[in-house]
């Protein structure tokens, strides 16, 4: 499939179907433990699955989920392929790949004279990313072992200045003769990054079309495809990156696309990125670097779809799975966003929503730290295979799945509707090589475990509010995923906050599945210049209409009509001397002088609200360093049907446990809810349990919960 005919594609699919025939729009993402599936017919009625991951082969559990949608249709996988207008993916292929650091072999072909710049970082690379407990002991600092060895890199004499003009031309036998080495050294990707190859790539062009000649089927990517703005170091290393992800994310891609044409699918694969948005196919096997984290990035655009619809400007999304547990921030209506990321130490340029995530995961690993003694709680994770002890897989070691099952908030008979039993005595067992050598029985171990988990996420909650300058009291949680109703109230409660919504109820384990099911086509176009105040309108209208065009052209290629375009703005800004740049908004249209000054107002504002009041230094002048504009396609229906809200009512358990209630110091026989049963317009008080078939939500003593019209969980908080 070409990426140009994304629209087309699927218009054609469409029309080679009976008109009675519903269309399907469908949304995987692929976890670390479980693959998540949402699929939306063309009457607004969804569906979701989920099928445990398959790290051997991804594909396997991307179909499986699928499959298990299909039958909830009453259809079978070839019959929903058949039928599917738009399928979207949210992979973490490319992002393994860095965890694991099992990648392609890659040679880099630079300046001269710059060939240790991915080898020195920037200062902060022996420390970039690390966890705290590793942070605190300077001795432990390390720089990552280097992704591409310096035997891989080889200079190349050209030069270009900072206005683009070439200075020493490119010398062709060097670069050839450095090519014909790589490639006896059997590299599997070649990166090209030159020095400021973003203002004129003319040099990076002429070596990747030598390497497509010399080696045609070789994975190759020019940093200027990929970044344009100032910063050697993490231009090449997003360049280098890229090619390190490249060979197996295009493999896998290619694997999904094929699969899914010989099941009658003839709409375009579209995959998510982390920036919010999906991007066709054929362009991600270009630049999988874009896909690096981007399954929490739609649970965050999931997050401001439903804020949206029910009114809240200021959300913490959080997304608790079987490996991690992940944080985003809507602000005033729109998520936050960062234009850097720090991955196995590596910083390097890449748009993304400003997703934070640690190992606080249903699957993260109980143990006792030797030197302290104390309790501890991830970020190993047992993941998918074999997973919590309570799974009966081999594990011997505790998690926090065992600990919630200890406490009753599980139902070993019920856990993923059923589809897996759980062994309550494994995960006793498991409980017990923790709780005895620290005096503890296994009840007090399993919830002192719980407490330390919850601490952890409460904790991270603060890092992305309170020291942005948000109250974290200001906002609702939302909170998805897996295990998250298992835990949301307490680490709400932990920070003020009044409202846990649980989304669409049972959806919210297959949450960030849903939110890629919302996004729409994106693509992020940027132009690096410097610019100081007082801004010229014209000449800044000039560069945003520039990038407008590029962005337009290519939305029309991929078939987005014209009133299914949406075009944003934003400037990159700091103060003069400074270091620390802020992105703001720029309105539409024509620029004039007087918006000029309200965005170096709206500058000032955003600064002290992140740094402190007093903190603008507006006397060292402003300047604007970057401009973006962000392109969106909307590319098809979203949204789910209403239903008419009843009587607010209180409805009867359909069972009874005891269960552990921290609050009250003791067990007690608790009611228990099937998820069935809770219709919209519902009302249970806590102390009490509802059981979905793919997730828990527990209603701790002290909380209320209610049920919308769209089927959203709302606990509210004394």
């Amino acid at each position: 499939m070409r990426s140009e005919n994304v629209l087309s594609v699927s218009e054609s699919a469409r029309s080679s179907h009976a008109k009675e025939e519903r269309e399907y729009y469908c949304a995987v993402d692929t976890g670390g433990t479980f693959t998540d599936c949402v699929v939306r017919d063309s009457e607004g009625n969804v569906v979701f699955a989920k099928s445990p991951s398959t790290p051997g082969d991804f594909s396997e559990g991307f179909f499986a989920a699928l499959s298990v949608a299909a039958e909830r249709f009453g259809l079978t996988l070839t019959e929903l392929m058949a039928r599917t207008r738009v399928l979207l993916h949210g992979t973490t292929v490319g992002t393994n790949a860095m965890v694991e650091m099992k990648g392609a072999r890659v040679g880099l072909i630079t300046t001269r004279g710059h060939g240790d710049a991915l080898l020195i970082m920037r200062s902060v690379g022996r420390s970039a990313g690390l966890p705290i407990e590793t942070l605190l002991h300077v001795s432990r600092h390390r720089k990552p072992e280097p992704i591409v060895p310096r035997h891989l890199i080889r200079e190349v004499s050209e030069r270009v200045d900072w206005r683009g003009e070439v200075v020493v031309p490119l010398n062709r036998d060097e670069a050839r003769r450095a090519i014909e080495e790589l490639l006896q050294q059997q590299v599997e990707a070649i990166a090209i990054a030159f020095l400021w190859g973003f203002v004129n790539p003319v040099h990076e062009r002429e070596v990747r079309h030598m390497v497509q000649e010399m080696a045609p089927d070789l994975f190759v990517t020019c940093a200027h495809e990929l970044i344009a703005k100032p910063g050697e170091y993490e231009r090449t290393a997003a360049t280098v990156i890229n090619c390190f992800i490249g060979p197996k994310t295009s493999r896998y891609v290619r694997r999904v696309e094929e699969r899914a044409r010989s099941l009658g699918y003839r709409g375009p694969l579209l995959i998510m990125q982390a920036s919010g948005g999906v991007a066709p196919a054929e362009e991600i096997v270009r630049a999988p670097l874009f896909t690096i984290g981007s399954g929490p990035a739609g649970g965050l655009m999931g997050s401001r779809f439903l804020a949206e619809r029910v009114g809240h400007s200021h959300v913490i999304a959080t997304d608790m799975g079987g490996t991690s547990f992940d944080v985003g921030l809507i602000a005033e209506g729109r998520p936050l966003s960062a234009s850097e990321t720090t991955l196995h130490q590596y910083t390097f340029f890449m748009p993304r929503l400003d997703i934070v995530s640690i190992g606080a995961g249903g699957g993260s690993i109980i143990w006792i730290d030797e030197l302290s003694g104390a309790m501890k709680v991830g970020p190993e994770s047992a993941g998918a295979d074999p997973g919590p002890a309570c799974y009966g897989r081999g594990n011997t070691r505790p998690t926090v799945t065992d600990a919630d099952l200890l406490l009753g908030y599980y139902n070993p008979d019920f856990f993923l509707g059923g589809r897996l039993a759980l062994d309550r005595e494994a995960a006793h067992r498991a409980m017990r090589t923790v709780a005895e050598p620290l005096g503890l029985d296994v009840l007090e171990a399993a919830d002192g475990a719980t407490r330390i988990v919850e601490a952890h996420m409460a904790d991270l909650i603060r890092q992305m509010t309170i020291q942005r300058g948000y109250d974290p009291r200001d906002f609702v949680i939302y909170a998805y995923g897996g295990a998250a109703g298992a835990h949301a109230v307490a680490y709400a409660r932990e920070l003020g906050c009044r409202t846990v919504v649980i989304p669409g109820g049972a959806l919210a384990s297959t949450w960030s599945a849903f939110g890629i099911l919302s996004t729409d086509i994106q693509h992020v176009y940027e132009k690096a210049e410097l610019l100081v105040a007082p801004f010229e309108a014209g000449r800044v209208m000039e560069l945003f209409l520039e990038l407008e065009e590029r962005a337009r052209r290519q939305l029309h290629e991929e078939g987005v009509p014209e009133d299914c375009v949406i075009l944003q703005r934003f400037a990159e800004m700091k103060f003069r001397l400074q270091i620390h740049r802020v992105e703001v908004p720029v309105p539409g249209g024509v620029l004039t002088d007087e918006n000029m000054r309200e965005l170096e107002q709206a500058f000032v504002q955003k600064y002290e609200a992140l740094y402190g009041r007093g903190s603008a230094f507006t006397a060292a002048g402003m300047e604007i360093g970057l401009l973006r504009v962000v392109a969106l396609g909307r590319i098809g229906p979203r949204g789910m049907k209403e239903v008419a809200l009843g009587r607010a009512r209180k409805v009867a358990p359909r069972w009874r446990r005891e269960v552990y209630w921290r609050e009250l110091g003791q067990h007690r026989r608790t009611p228990i809810f099937a998820g069935e049963d809770v219709p919209p317009g519902a009302t249970i008080e806590g102390p009490a349990i509802i059981e979905l078939p793919v997730t828990t939500i527990v209603v701790r003593p002290g909380s209320v919960l209610t049920v919308d019209a769209y089927g959203d969980f709302i606990l509210t908080l004394s």
